[in-house]
């Protein structure tokens, strides 16, 4: 492969510097509570007054928000309920017997407590809520805490809206690492999160992360700065490719953007146009730092190499604008989402077509997938195992525990067949040499 353009700059992890100042906030809050949330609060987002929306704030909010808003908010929630409440469908309990007298069963258990933190900054991520909380709420979870940082006097009303119509059941108006702890700990509500699910900027992916390390809770993915690929051969509109760079670029000054491609004379023709189309923005500063820093345009051989190419990448979203997208789909392994022809563009799926934006950065796309009800559910299994399949589950278990040298288990097993089979001659030592030997 070829670089047209290669990036100056390369996403790494949260630097040492961060994680060391998220692991002393942590332990803040973990020992002095509440309180120092409040500090942290009054510090970072100049709020002192309650972190629980009340009723009648609420509905205030809701109220101050423009019919036309709520009804884009409930075409999109529809869209991302609809395809989360399939994904639960497809998730079946089964039970089977799978040797005579033995039962094995599978159960699906919703979470008890799902913490859904929505970003604040630039922009009111109202699609982020309805990813987030709408998907939690198709998983059949009891109890949802959605929080956002306050901008001003309050979170932005129409992002109240999404959270109340995806079914949060408490609303905290709370930002940053202080959030994240607040709902690991259960602060505030005396509900802690078995999940934290949600992207935010560097310190809360690396709160999320940091407690997720210490067995307290798990998270959704990680969930760092956006990146997008775009895979594109010569039949591709080269202004749709850059204008879906730029779309994908204001995200942040870190915002990685990619162009993979066969065809030299689209590269350049796509070279040309970036810059133009960065200019005509209202807000050029951050897509212009973003592809400055991270954009890159790869020139490949063929759209085999492409694609290796894009696997390896892993990127979050992946845009293929090239013939035969079928091949595509059979062949890309490693991103969050896919989007497939020029009218699908990555706004769709963030904004309102139905699969979740919440997606895998950093290369985590070689082992995950974006956010699904799978997150927020825990698959468990069962067992019973008759008297007479003891005879041989047993008597399998006793031997392979001892070649494994573990006689403890050994004796578990041992004691039942002496109980149920007291007329049987049981050699309970007949692979110790085996397990003395290794």
């Amino acid at each position: 492969m070829e670089f047209i353009r290669k990036a100056v700059k390369t996403a790494q992890s949260s630097s040492a510097e961060i994680r060391s100042a998220v692991g002393k906030i942590l332990e803040d809050i973990e020992a002095r509570g509440e309180a120092a949330v409040r500090e942290l609060a009054l510090k970072f987002d100049k709020w002192d007054g309650d972190f629980v929306l009340n009723e009648d704030k609420k509905n205030w909010l809701i109220a101050s928000v423009p019919e036309q808003v709520k009804d884009d908010i409930r075409f999109a929630h529809e869209q991302i309920s609809s395809f989360a409440l399939a994904q639960r469908k497809s998730l079946h309990e089964f039970e089977l017997i799978n040797f005579p007298g033995v039962k094995l069963g599978q159960r699906i258990i919703p979470m008890e407590v799902a913490g859904c933190y929505v970003p604040g900054g630039r922009f009111a991520h109202v699609c982020s809520a309805l990813m987030s909380v709408a998907t939690a709420k198709a998983a059949g979870v009891p109890t949802i805490i959605a929080c956002s940082p306050p901008r001003g006097p309050s979170i932005d009303p129409a992002l109240v809206f999404a959270m109340s119509l995806a079914g949060a059941d408490i609303i905290l108006e709370m930002g940053g690492i202080q959030a994240i702890a607040s709902l690991a700990f259960g602060l505030f509500t005396g509900k802690p999160a078995n999940i934290l699910a949600g992207p935010g900027n560097a310190y809360v992916a690396g709160a999320k992360v940091m407690l997720a390390s210490t067995g307290r809770c798990c998270i959704d993915v990680f969930a760092g700065p956006t990146e997008s690929a775009i895979l594109a051969d010569k039949n591709a509109d080269p202004e749709a490719i850059a204008i879906d760079l730029v779309s994908q670029a204001e995200h942040g000054f870190d915002s990685p953007v990619w162009l993979f491609t066969d065809s030299r004379d689209l590269a350049n023709r796509v070279l040309q146009r970036t810059d133009a189309i960065i200019l005509d923005m209202p807000n050029p500063d951050v897509p212009q730092a973003a592809w400055r820093d991270f954009g890159e345009i790869i020139l490949c051989s063929d759209r085999e190499e492409m694609c290796r190419v894009s696997n390896r990448y892993a990127p979050e979203h992946v845009q293929v604008m090239a013939e035969d997208t079928s091949w595509w789909v059979r062949h890309l392994a490693c991103y969050g989402s896919l989007f497939l022809g020029e009218g699908s563009t990555v706004p769709h799926g963030d904004k309102c077509s139905g699969t979740n934006h919440i997606l895998p950065t950093k290369e985590a796309a070689f082992y995950s997938g974006g956010l699904n009800v799978l997150k927020f559910l825990k698959v468990c299994t069962y067992q019973e195992i008759s008297r007479e399949a003891n005879r041989t589950i047993s008597a399998v278990a006793s031997r392979l525990s001892r070649v494994e040298g573990m006689e403890g288990h050994a004796r578990s097993c041992d004691w039942r067949l002496r109980k149920y089979f007291p007329q049987e001659n049981w050699n309970f030592h007949v692979y110790n040499h085996v397990a003395n030997k290794s």
